[in-house]
């Protein structure tokens, strides 16, 4: 009972109800100067509707009279946009013959039971004749008015009824065409891919520079060596001064879209990532075979933060040991393997998002990246394709 009485409480029954209601008042109009010709506003509607600005003008009244709760929001189920094609344009014609077609009955229906209500009132009142239709030709009485109620019940359900009926043609057919429904499905993935980027962007560079502070501080401190400490404070400095200019190129990505990409850092400046490493008491062994220089930007700027994970993962889980570090670049691929001994700790880091941030990476570029033990050291090794086709 209560859910059939629930729609009643909405203010958006009332609001659909005026909607409905628009065209009916316009009708009128044209009744009381063309009795004579009904069909015109019809055959009107449809060059009205061809106009692409028209599915635009509905579509936003339709947002705010007929669904107000969805306007303005990305998934709204009626659009608010310009007619793009010509099956937007028929749909927008169909829209308002539709409109006009039920705008009549349930304007004369909105007229004729309110009239009817108040004429049950009156006539029970003795104040006029009997012309409502439910006690005409019977002697007037005053239980007349407990009729009253009766008509307007009925306006009501027809007003219930033909708002939902309205609103569910709205979404039908000035709903998102396929094309825009495609485009905006589009636009949001690219923004997900952006924002995944982003958090691994954060992640790579503030846990690589953080990871270095907190190994050089221990070591600075259990060693108690003044030209040590230096040493360790110095490696602070400068890793904490790239990974601020890292988090400004991620914010500057925020606050400008247009930002290049090319402004992040890439494989030609692997030394500074040793060097960091290096500074953290590891022991890096490192070769590079292959013009560098020649790698595309994407997988050179991909293959950095590949490295920086891998070598971030080596000092936050094992410390100060050994590690080899292998990029070749050769037959259209560019190969990187950091391989460091095992620990108690290192088979801890598995699961980490660092690592799968890092197969990440190589499978959006159609490359592998396998990290794991390997013939008793811990290993990442990647291979991405230089075409980005695998």
């Amino acid at each position: 009972m209560f859910r059939l009485l629930r729609p009643l409480a909405a203010s958006v029954t009332y609001t659909r109800w005026l909607h409905i209601l628009i065209p009916g008042a316009g009708y009128s109009v044209w009744m009381f100067i063309s009795p004579n010709s009904p069909w015109a506003p019809m055959v009107f509607a449809v060059p009205v509707g061809l106009v692409p600005g028209m599915r635009l003008a509905e579509g936003v009244q339709a947002q705010l009279l007929l669904a107000p709760e969805e306007r303005g929001t990305a998934d709204a189920a009626i659009s608010a946009t310009s007619a793009a094609t010509w099956g937007d344009r028929w749909r927008t014609v169909l829209w308002l013959e539709i409109r006009m077609v039920l705008a009549v009955p349930v304007g004369y229906a909105t007229v004729w039971l309110s009239a009817t209500a108040v004429d049950l009132v009156l006539t029970a009142f003795g104040n006029g004749p009997s012309n409502a239709w439910l006690v005409r030709g019977v002697e007037p009485h005053w239980w007349y008015v407990l009729l009253a109620p009766l008509p307007l019940l009925v306006l009501l359900a027809i007003v219930v009824i033909s708002g939902n009926l309205i609103n569910a043609s709205a979404q039908r057919l000035l709903g998102p065409s396929p094309v825009q429904r495609l485009t905006a499905l589009e636009e949001r993935t690219e923004q997900l891919l952006e924002r995944n980027r982003i958090a691994r962007e954060l992640h790579d560079s503030i846990g690589h520079a953080l990871t270095v502070a907190v190994v050089q501080a221990g070591a600075a401190r259990a060693v108690h060596d003044p030209e040590f400490t230096e040493r360790a404070l110095t490696a602070i400095e400068e890793t904490g001064r790239d990974a601020l200019d890292d988090l400004e190129r991620v914010l500057r990505v925020l606050r400008e879209s247009g930002t290049p990409v090319g402004q992040r850092p890439t494989l030609v400046e692997a030394d500074r990532l040793l060097d960091s490493a290096r500074g953290s008491g590891a022991k890096i062994d490192a070769a590079v075979s292959g013009p560098l220089e020649q790698v595309p930007g994407a997988v050179s700027r991909e293959g950095y933060r590949i490295l920086q994970e891998s070598l971030t993962n080596v000092l936050r889980h094992s410390g100060a040991v050994p590690v080899r570090v292998r990029i070749t670049v050769a037959h259209g691929r560019l190969e990187l393997e950091v391989t460091n001994p095992l620990t108690d700790s290192t088979a801890v880091q598995g699961g980490g998002s660092g690592l799968r941030g890092i197969r990440e990476r190589a499978a959006l570029l159609g490359g592998k990246a396998k990290t794991g033990p390997h013939e008793g050291e811990w290993r990442v090794h990647a291979s991405l394709p230089l075409n980005g086709l695998g």
